[in-house]
């Protein structure tokens, strides 16, 4: 019975996903019958004996246009959740998230750099942009704790927060400056800083793949730490935790995540903070299924919200960053609310 209370979240969330997966691949300008999309992947992509004939331009929807933008949208969806998941539990504050925190701006600067200047460093050519997209987050996050330090010995976490907003603002300054001097790159640009991961086909998932998988192992094998140090470092510290080491790798995890989804879809914000605040309403703070359940749910949510922002105005296309800033503001004001209410209280 406890086995199966444990499994109940993982199906539920894993139902969610595949839902909004065929969800996402079903409706559009041409709507494609969920049995034809099950032929297909029975056919196609598991490579087992085909069901029936399928209408060409249904094979070439599903699989260069539609799919493709699903799972992208699922990987980005699942690094910014998970990252998010884990920066607030290092942090013990539900409000951290790595757009809050700078990182994403981080990542966008690097990003913005390589398509700026049109880089790409040798013997990893496709990888450059995620790569500088990473290196960035990661200066980011360690120049905000940095700061944060210098401001105050403690680092109380709304300091650290309020220090990553102003390293938004700045970053945001320096984008801003970038775009100014562009000239033809400008479109390409804006869009990509408004976030999208339209008319990305399979080459942008061989990029956020490996960054995904090595960003998250270092995120789930850190879930045991993450609960120690939810309650104190000096706890955690006590019952034999190495909280310095821990910390960094759950910075460079979380960073990694970032980067490698800024990299391929631009900056979008507020999943990393919805996505775990959500997760952990819902089923408990324990990071052991916390982190996993965040990344099926935040999956599941990209790919319904990038589902929306192609069809809300049809045919024209929002940019998917707009609609979680429409969701994920709003969720920002009520946990600061919250919060202070709890303290008074």
């Amino acid at each position: 019975m406890f086995l199966l209370n444990k499994a109940i979240p993982y199906v539920i969330a894993s139902g969610l996903l595949v839902g909004a997966m065929l969800l996402g691949i079903s409706v559009g300008t041409v709507s494609v019958p969920i049995e034809t999309i099950l032929k297909l992947m029975w056919a196609e992509v598991l490579n087992l004996p085909s069901m029936g004939e399928t209408d060409p331009m249904f094979t070439t929807i599903v699989l260069d246009i539609r799919l493709p933008r699903v799972i992208l949208a699922g990987l980005v969806g699942a690094s910014l959740a998970v990252a998010g998941a884990a920066f607030q539990g290092l942090l013990r504050n539900p409000l951290a998230d790595p757009y809050v925190l700078g990182v994403s701006s981080g990542a966008s600067v690097g990003a913005v750099l390589v398509l700026f200047f049109n880089l790409s460093l040798p013997l990893i050519g496709m990888f450059t942009l995620p790569i500088m997209s990473i290196a960035a987050s990661i200066v980011t996050i360690f120049l905000v704790l940095f700061f944060a330090r210098q401001i105050e010995r403690s680092m109380r976490v709304e300091t650290i927060i309020l220090t990553g907003i102003v390293f938004s603002s700045f970053l945001g300054s320096l984008l801003s400056l970038m775009i100014a001097l562009t000239g033809e790159e400008l479109r390409q640009i804006i869009g990509w800083l408004l976030g999208s991961v339209s008319m990305r086909g399979w080459e942008y998932i061989a990029i956020i793949l490996p960054f995904f998988v090595i960003g998250a192992c270092i995120l789930l094998v850190s879930s045991k730490e993450l609960n120690a140090m939810s309650f104190g470092e000096e706890r955690a510290q006590h019952i034999g935790v190495n909280v310095a080491k821990r910390k960094l790798w759950i910075l460079i995890g979380g960073s990694i995540l970032t980067g490698g989804a800024v990299a391929v879809s631009g900056t979008i914000g507020f999943v990393g903070l919805v996505i775990p605040h959500l997760t952990r309403l819902l089923w408990g703070p324990d990071h052991r299924h916390l982190l996993p359940l965040a990344i099926l749910l935040g999956a599941a949510f990209l790919i319904v919200t990038d589902l929306i922002s192609r069809i809300i105005i049809s045919p024209t296309e929002l940019p998917i960053g707009v609609i979680t800033s429409l969701i994920g503001a709003p969720v920002f004001a009520i946990i600061l609310i919250r919060r202070r209410k709890e303290r008074r209280g």
